[in-house]
Formats: C-alpha cells, sequence, structure tokens
C-alpha cells in the first residue's frame, strides 16, 4: 500500500535549484574568464567584464543559499537534518552506505531503501558542500585581490600568504571540474533509483512529496 510522505521541504528545494543553477552559470563563466572562447562582435572589448560581473553576482548568490541551506541543517526535518550526513558513524551506516555503492557499481543485487537520502548519497552531498565551501571561500579570496581595502580582503586576507594565488586558481578551476562531474552522476543516479524504486524521486525535487510503501516507513 503505497503512503505519501513530505520529504523535502520547501526551503530544501529552493537551495538544491539556486545551488544547480549556481553551480551551470559560475562554471561557464568561470571557464571563461580562465580561457576565453567567444566573442561577441562589438561589445567584445567588454565581454570580459560582463562575464566576471555575472560570475561574481552568482558567486553571492551561492553563498547565500549556502547560508539559508545551513541555517535548515538546524531547524528542518529529519531527511534536511545536518545528522544525516554522517552514516559513517555508525555500523549499520556503514554498512548501508556499503550496500549501495555495490548497488550503483553493478557489484551487488539488492537495493536497499531509505524515505530520504540513503547513506551513501549522504556521504557524497556533504562533500559536495564542503566543495561549495572551497568555491566560496578561493573565490572571495581572489575576489578580495583586486581591492586590499575590501571586506573580502579584510576577512580572507591571511590566506594568500598561506597559499599563492595560483594556487588558490588552480584549486578553484580543479573543484568546478568536481562539482560538473558530481552533477552528472548526480542526474544519473536519480533517474536510476526513480525507475527501481519507482516512488518519485525525479518529481519530488519539484514537489518534496514521495510514494512510499508502508512497509518501507
Amino acid at each position: 500500500m503505497l503512503q505519501i510522505r513530505y520529504v523535502w521541504e520547501l526551503p530544501v528545494r529552493i537551495t538544491h535549484w539556486v545551488n544547480a543553477l549556481c553551480v551551470l552559470v559560475l562554471s561557464v563563466t568561470g571557464y571563461y574568464i580562465g580561457n576565453p572562447f567567444y566573442t561577441a562582435g562589438s561589445s567584445a572589448e567588454y565581454i570580459m567584464g560582463w562575464n566576471r560581473f555575472i560570475h561574481f553576482l552568482f558567486g553571492y548568490i551561492l553563498l547565500v543559499s549556502m547560508m539559508a541551506r545551513a541555517y535548515w541543517f538546524l531547524v528542518g526535518n529529519q531527511h534536511s537534518s545536518w545528522r544525516m550526513f554522517f552514516p559513517w558513524a555508525t555500523s549499520e551506516g556503514r554498512k548501508n552506505a556499503l550496500t549501495f555503492f555495490r548497488y550503483y557499481t553493478f557489484t551487488g543485487p539488492k537495493l536497499p531503501y531509505e524515505v530520504g537520502h540513503n547513506p551513501l548519497a549522504c556521504m557524497a552531498y556533504a562533500s559536495v558542500f564542503t566543495l561549495f565551501a572551497v568555491q566560496i571561500v578561493s573565490g572571495f579570496t581572489l575576489y578580495g585581490q583586486f581591492q586590499p581595502d575590501s571586506f573580502w580582503f579584510a576577512i580572507f586576507g591571511w590566506l594568500p600568504p598561506l597559499i599563492d594565488l595560483q594556487t588558490l586558481r588552480l584549486a578553484h578551476h580543479v573543484v568546478m571540474w568536481l562539482l560538473i562531474g558530481f552533477f552528472i552522476n548526480h542526474l544519473y543516479s536519480a533517474w536510476l533509483m526513480d525507475v527501481k524504486e519507482m516512488n518519485g524521486v525525479m518529481s519530488s525535487i519539484f514537489s518534496g512529496y514521495k510514494f512510499v510503501e508502508k512497509d518501507d516507513l
């Protein structure tokens, strides 16, 4: 017997899509800043300026989204709580994570069930939020170098003496590709689970609701 369960609350869904849009826009504009690959006719002389402006704008949007999500880690339901990101802290969590890993890699036939994120996904999302933090810190550190009297220089000005700017740029660039790789895998995994579990995984990130067998609750 199927039951409808409200899983993803509105702030979770909003920040999910805001983060996805930010990854897309920041990746395109960031790649252009590092390697200009198009021009724009008579306005070409300022195309880099527009790309930088859009890049910085969406950097701020990502920062606000991450702050909102961090707040919801504390006040949200059990499926959005910070506690879900530490499945490795228990033997059962580690066991379930391994079972899901074997299923995803076609080395195990068993498909466990979780109403919210499964343990392996939780570990992946914890890594993604860490990568977001690296991008925010490295990005605004580089941004602050252009204005030594700016807020961001005051906050992160201590970092370049420890990590040279070229290394920060390289880390910023490498993490971009890691996030793109996650984005591709995330689409595949969500589609796979939607087909296998038939519980509305894909639609749930729009509506917040999943269809759950009563015995699985």
